[in-house]
């Protein structure tokens, strides 16, 4: 009978020491808007820019990744002002609605974050007439 006591205690104790060590770990806002614009930023210079249109004689084909790192700040900001954060203190949700100006695709991304990780669970591509 004791034994079970000492690991009732012992489990409890575990528990509590996860759920806290989940709490403190837990990553906020910025964090999570600096992943986001990371990824962002090496999706566009990845997969848009090699796509871009080669009608004003290569120049955005070859400017590309330098315009898409100047705009790295406006594109942190567009994060910032289109995610919704859903704060569970274990872990948050972020869900982003990004609208970004053609040729590039509108995505609605769903994350996950917690151990200070991320974890994108939904990347959705729409167009914007279908809203």
């Amino acid at each position: 009978m004791e034994a079970i006591h000492i690991l009732s205690a012992l489990g409890g104790v575990t528990l509590a020491t996860i759920g806290g060590l989940m709490i403190i770990t837990n990553p906020g806002q910025n964090d999570y808007e600096n992943y986001a614009t990371e990824a962002l930023t090496f999706y566009l210079k990845d997969e848009v820019c090699p796509q871009a249109p080669s009608e004003l004689g290569g120049f955005l084909i070859s400017y590309c990744k330098t315009l898409v790192d100047t705009g790295r700040p406006q594109i942190q900001k567009v994060i910032s002002n289109k995610t919704i954060r859903q704060n569970y203190l274990l872990f948050s949700i972020y869900e982003t609605e990004l609208s970004l100006p053609s040729p590039v695709p509108s995505y609605q991304f769903g994350t996950i974050g917690a151990l200070r990780q991320f974890y994108t669970y939904e990347a959705q591509e729409y167009k914007a007439h279908e809203f």
